[in-house]
């Protein structure tokens, strides 16, 4: 299957990036990285849904790292598994929708992570230049968290939107594999 990904001159400039394959039925969305970008780039992915969110924080300050579990199996550590830890677990059918925050000086500040159902798992402190994240298209969930970490905590954040598509036997497969590429 061939996708088309629409450039910033052919789409809407308050929506996401997309893609669509020849039908035009639409998959994948971007929400562009907000952030300083200082450290090391990573990329959190896995197969499947997610189904559990965990991240420190430093107290009074900044988001030090984050992980995501993807069916029963956690994702490396996105930079610093120190200071409080706060974790959310989902649901079998809910997904995250929405992902909005902070950032400030040279870190992400707070993250707000909303879910299908309606509940919203919070950490960090609300403080900075705000962004909210979604996926431009219907039935889409959050698939893939990149941005860049260094030595003390997440200093860039970007959102990857797609569909995940749950077989009979409820294992989860992927219905359409993503690039990723941060900026």
């Amino acid at each position: 299957m061939s996708f088309k990904c629409l450039n910033p001159e052919q789409r809407d400039q308050n929506r996401p990036s997309s893609c669509t394959d020849g039908n035009q039925r639409e998959y994948y969305s971007y929400s562009s990285t907000v952030g300083r970008g200082y450290g090391s780039v990573f990329s959190a992915v896995g197969a499947g849904r997610i189904t559990a969110i965990r991240v420190w924080e430093r107290y009074n300050s900044y988001i030090h790292g984050f992980q995501l579990r993807f069916g029963y199996s956690w994702t490396p550590v996105y930079g610093r598994s120190s200071g409080n830890l706060q974790q959310m677990e989902l649901f079998d059918d809910e997904a995250i929708v929405q992902l909005s925050g902070k950032y400030a000086y040279d870190y992400i500040r707070y993250l707000s992570f909303t879910t299908s159902r309606g509940r919203t798992f919070i950490a960090g402190q609300p403080y900075g230049t705000s962004f909210n994240f979604y996926p431009a298209h219907d039935g889409s969930e959050l698939r893939i968290l990149s941005g860049r970490s260094d030595y003390r905590g997440i200093t860039a954040i970007g959102a990857h939107w797609g569909t995940v598509v749950m077989d009979t036997d409820a294992a989860a497969t992927e219905s359409v594999s993503t690039a990723v590429t941060v900026h």
